[in-house]
């Protein structure tokens, strides 16, 4: 049976006020696997490339490898949430598979690439969950045989199965794994999914399982609420990943759009999703 209409109140992960977007079609949740923590040798081999994000030896955030040299995650870990200023990248550290006190490999972040859409402390709007995307050059990159970065796909259609491998901040020392949770509805580029996200779980890849190999299709973005269960917002790639990738192999580009690309426009215009936002 389908729903129509959905309130998602965004937690304080990524947006501080509540979201209230506007009517649409959405898929029944699907019936989420449970979390399965991925703590031994064994049940975390092939997920290496996916990392936690340190600053001082505290994890913040989750991000995945899909380069040698590049880290995919989520564009409002770059900022600090109590002055809206964008943190030194220098100072931010990927541990690739860490788990229990160690890692597979552990490289410091060159350079940040925030989606030039994306903006902190602006006007609170889905198009903040939508461009909610950054890349993260490592001074070095990883050259491990057990720790092969992540091909992307694109987005996953309504109703798709999809999982979650992150680094929520009551289970940091080691990855969880949900396998199996739903894509509930797709909406201005932005998807509503039902996978179990909390504080730390930013930036954590969304895989598609269609394949032989798990691909990284989305990166969420917020956990929220709708009709009284919590869903989490992820971001679509698309073309957006493929601008970013253009900033980075543009050394003197990063601070500014590459020549003769505009504003890319995923899942339709944005410059009315008919969306209302509710400040506190």
């Amino acid at each position: 049976m389908m729903r129509r209409v959905f309130e998602a109140a965004l937690a304080a992960m990524a947006l501080c006020a509540p979201l209230i977007l506007p009517a649409v079609t959405w898929a029944e949740p699907r019936d989420s696997s449970g979390l399965r923590r991925l703590d031994t040798i064994e049940a975390g081999r092939g997920w290496e490339a996916v990392g936690r994000l340190d600053r001082w030896g505290e994890g913040f955030c989750t991000g995945a490898l899909i380069a040698p040299d590049l880290v995919l995650t989520a564009a409002h870990c770059l900022f600090d949430r109590n002055t809206h200023a964008k943190i030194d990248p220098t100072s931010v550290e990927f541990l690739a598979g860490w788990r229990n006190g160690r890692a597979s490999a552990y490289r410091t972040v060159k350079r940040a690439i925030v989606h030039p859409d994306y903006v902190f402390d602006g006007e609170l709007s889905a198009a903040r969950v939508r461009n909610d995307l950054a890349l993260l050059q490592l001074d070095r990159p990883i050259r491990n045989t057990t720790v092969l970065p992540f091909e992307t796909d694109r987005r996953p259609n309504k109703g798709a199965e999809v999982g979650v491998v992150s680094y929520a901040h009551d289970r940091d020392n080691a990855p969880s794994l949900q396998e199996v949770c739903g894509v509930m509805s797709r909406q201005s580029g932005v998807l509503v999914l039902s996978c179990d996200v909390d504080y730390g779980s930013s930036g954590a890849p969304v895989f598609s399982f269609e394949h032989d190999m798990p691909r990284i299709v989305s990166v969420v973005s917020a956990k929220a609420r709708v009709n009284g269960e919590e869903v989490s917002l992820g971001v679509s790639l698309d073309k957006e990943l493929a601008l970013l990738r253009a900033q980075v192999e543009d050394a003197a580009g990063v601070r500014s759009m590459p020549t003769g690309v505009g504003r890319v426009q995923v899942g339709g215009p944005r410059n009315n999703t008919g969306a209302k936002f509710i400040r506190n």
